[in-house]
């Protein structure tokens, strides 16, 4: 895997960007992102998450059997939490990112912001596309879930 920054998730050469508007605060969904451990419970696509090199890492195994080891690459408190991915079994996969912004609404809210910021073959990149319905709606589902989980907490 190709080792990119922050600058990657609008310099890509296929971006998926979702967005969605929920009433958890900032600093809640921010506490949740940085919880690793506990993605499988709002995020149905986390099997399992684990922190890994002290905190700046994550390995990820994935609904399907997708494994992935990534580097925290941005945690700005309430902002913005980012990972590239490392190593992955996906084959034709040569780079990603993924970037959660945060922005307060005036209720309280958050307006929560993903990009999915890929390279690879271009068999990968048709599949990326074909599955951006799919990949929509677990962001949507995600983030509803998130919400309901802080509500509840």
């Amino acid at each position: 895997m190709r080792a990119v920054g922050l600058e990657y998730a609008e310099t890509a050469p296929l971006r998926l960007v979702f967005v969605a508007e929920i009433s958890a605060s900032p600093q809640a969904v921010f506490e949740a992102f940085t919880d690793v451990e506990g993605w499988p419970r709002w995020f149905r696509s986390v099997k399992e998450a684990r922190s890994t090199d002290g905190g700046k890492g994550r390995a990820i195994r994935l609904v399907g059997g997708g494994r992935l080891r990534e580097t925290i690459m941005a945690a700005d408190p309430h902002e913005r939490y980012a990972y590239r991915v490392d190593e992955t079994n996906a084959p034709g996969l040569r780079a990603l990112l993924e970037e959660w912004t945060l922005r307060p609404t005036a209720g309280g809210g958050t307006v929560v912001r993903y990009v999915f910021a890929v390279d690879g073959t271009a068999l990968l990149r048709g599949v990326v596309r074909a599955m951006r319905p799919g990949l929509r709606r677990a962001f949507h589902q995600a983030v509803r879930n998130l919400d309901r989980m802080v509500a509840a907490a």
